[in-house]
């Protein structure tokens, strides 16, 4: 058991730990996000039970015709792997209430129906087995238990709903081993975390993994905040969580869906946006019904490991968090964004110049060194003002896998930046320059 603590005692106990059990995350960087269940048979939404008014005798026929192939989560987490990200989040229980684990809880599962197996299991083995990080999604709200809308306003009917959820999240915390994640979702219909007994439910899941990260959606901030489809740096710990297609995080018809799905080079830009605010970005794929993983993803996020081979050390690890002369970000010139770490500024190019020359402003301090992330390869360079000419540039696009050639220019000192730097009434009318304009 736990010992009970106040809310303010317990987020005080939460955060002296914060920093030791987060710094795997922090250095990852990257996850996938995986969405499957019941609702992948349809092929229109996960929401789709809610959507289309799905009476739940008919949706619970689903059950039985739902059949992961054989190591579909192996699959999963191959292609993880292969597209550099550090772990992966699975729904074991979407909000239609169907658990894909063996579960005494709920006997609506995927070892009483359908496949006979527990997903849950292969996902947690297939993870150990490519060294991902383990996440389990569980959502708080459950469209099948007749308690899950009566819990708003029956006192006992909350204390059955709330037995539910922690008994089933203490199924997924003790029969796995070692789980790192634990991301709960949608905290309706109770609107707020009294309504939850969030304070007690998470120290009990703390209990029994002491190590596991929460995120903020059950009504307490926990560790990290979840900003969904959108990139939002917060000033602590966040990961947005982004579907692949922006219309559907469960499966939909791979040949309509590529026109709307994320390339290669859509892929990097979020990511040079989530290291750069210190955040990560957890990217979804949405199995087939059969749990394949959908034709549209698989490029894209192979592309994307193929290029973080080269460049993952403007990703990875401990970075510069919008940090400078200023609040701003270290920065590119409109084709380029930059990430930093340590003395070092990697110049992302989104497009790289045809001319062989271009300029980086806004620096005040010369860099020792500039070359090419993916190889050494040396670039001429003169520091002129505040102004890095970036001189005898390759014609070609160096990047061979998405197009997004990354330049590192590396200080003596810490690198010294200031926004558009010549320009007094974007400053408040005060001349930083000391008169150096040339």
């Amino acid at each position: 058991m736990f010992d009970k603590l106040s809310k303010k005692n317990y987020e005080a106990q939460v955060a002296s730990t914060r920093d030791q059990r987060m710094q795997w995350w922090r250095d990852a960087r990257f996850g996938m996000f995986i969405h499957y269940g019941l609702y992948t048979q349809v092929g229109r939404n996960e929401w789709v039970m809610t959507l289309e008014n799905i009476p739940i005798p008919e949706y619970e026929k689903m059950a039985e015709n739902f059949c992961p192939k054989p190591g579909a989560p192996r699959e999963w987490a191959a292609l993880a792997k292969k597209a550099g990200m550090k772990y992966m989040v699975l729904t074991t229980r979407h909000h239609e209430g169907f658990s894909l684990w063996d579960s005494r809880v709920n006997p609506y599962n995927s070892v009483n129906y359908g496949p006979k197996r527990d997903i849950v299991r292969e996902f947690v083995d297939a993870c150990r087995e490519f060294d991902l990080g383990i996440g389990f999604y569980s959502s708080l709200m459950d469209w099948h238990h007749p308690d899950g809308w009566r819990c708003a306003f029956d006192t006992e009917a909350r204390t059955r709903f709330n037995k539910y959820i922690r008994d089933m999240n203490t199924e997924l915390l003790t029969q796995y081993g070692k789980i790192d994640i634990l991301w709960y979702d949608v905290s309706l219909p109770m609107e707020n975390w009294e309504g939850w007994d969030s304070l007690e439910l998470n120290q009990h899941m703390r209990s029994l993994q002491p190590n596991i990260l929460i995120n903020d959606r059950s009504h307490l901030p926990e560790d990290f905040g979840t900003p969904e489809e959108h990139i939002t740096a917060a000033d602590r710990d966040w990961e947005a969580c982004m579907t692949f297609n922006g219309i559907s995080w469960g499966y939909v018809d791979s040949k309509q869906a590529v026109p709307y799905s994320y390339n290669a080079q859509r892929i990097l830009k979020m990511l040079s946006t989530c290291t750069n605010g210190g955040g990560n970005l957890l990217l979804n794929i949405g199995p087939m019904p059969d749990g394949s993983v959908p034709e549209e993803a698989v490029a894209p996020l192979t592309a994307v490991g193929e290029w973080l081979k080269e460049n993952g050390q403007a990703v990875y690890g401990k970075v510069n968090k919008c940090k400078g002369w200023t609040d701003r970000p270290f920065g590119g010139n409109g084709v380029s964004e930059a990430t930093s770490r340590g003395n070092s500024v990697y110049l992302w190019n989104w497009i790289w110049p045809t001319g062989g020359e271009m300029a980086i402003g806004g620096y005040l301090n010369a860099p020792k060194a500039v070359r090419l992330l993916k190889d050494g390869t040396p670039i001429d360079f003169e520091h002129r003002g505040h102004r890095i000419l970036l001189k005898n540039l390759p014609t070609a696009v160096p990047d061979a896998n998405a197009g997004v050639s990354v330049i590192e220019m590396e200080f003596e000192d810490a690198p010294k930046y200031l926004f558009a730097s010549y320009y007094p009434q974007l400053h408040g009318g005060t001349d930083i320059t000391g008169g150096s304009r040339l």
